[in-house]
């Protein structure tokens, strides 16, 4: 039996025929559901993102007590991070604790391994490899702790710290803290990011003072 030509090519060319057989769906979103869905997605992008930074790269850390001043002060809030770190000379670092100090501590490092170190007490002097520190960083003088023990050559693995308020400081000096463990190094301070200012005998916050420590 042959279809006649004219009744295939109506059943089979028919345009709105076909139209008819293939219905679009369309999703119509206004365009306020689409801002607050993005905006919604944007913020827990970054809130997931920000969490894994602090996580796994960053910490946001307190300076407690005074062994920093001038250059950190009581309360300070700092971003640490240890991704990739090697202490080097002039780093301030988070220690997780001393030799025999159990709390964390926030000194500045200043020799390495294999590093030669010398102190000169009365002229208030601090020698490395042979090299006089430029200390303009310190309050008060550099005085003699009670750590007998201080090589003259910094041994593997260890590194020799002080902070920068010499007089007050718990440091490497004293054999409550001795010679620090690089692996007792937390991480190293990177961002002033909450930082204060001493006003009388008053803390007080002082957002200019938000700055990189080098």
């Amino acid at each position: 039996m042959k279809i006649d030509d004219k009744i295939y090519d109506e059943m089979f060319n028919d345009e709105d025929a076909l139209a008819e057989e293939k219905p679009l769906l369309v999703v119509n979103r206004s365009p306020v559901n689409n801002t607050i869905y993005d905006w919604i997605s944007c913020v827990i992008i970054a809130l997931v993102v920000v969490l894994i930074l602090l996580t796994y790269v960053f910490r946001l850390i307190d300076v407690d007590g005074t062994s920093m001043e001038p250059t950190l002060i009581n309360t300070d809030k700092v971003v640490v991070t240890d991704l990739f770190y090697t202490p080097h000379d002039g780093d301030i670092v988070v220690i997780s604790h001393g030799e025999e100090y159990q709390k964390p501590l926030v000194k500045r490092v200043i020799a390495t391994a294999g590093q030669t170190l010398k102190i000169d007490y009365e002229k208030n002097e601090v020698y490395v490899d042979g090299n006089l520190l430029q200390e303009n960083y310190i309050q008060g003088e550099t005085i003699k702790g009670n750590n007998e023990n201080i090589p003259e050559v910094i041994p593997e693995g260890k590194v020799f710290v002080m902070g920068d308020n010499r007089p007050i400081s718990l440091d490497s000096r004293y054999h409550e803290v001795g010679l620090i463990d690089v692996s007792s190094i937390i991480g190293k301070a990177q961002f002033v990011i909450i930082p204060h200012k001493l006003q009388g005998n008053n803390i007080i916050l002082d957002f200019s003072k938000m700055r990189y420590l080098y």
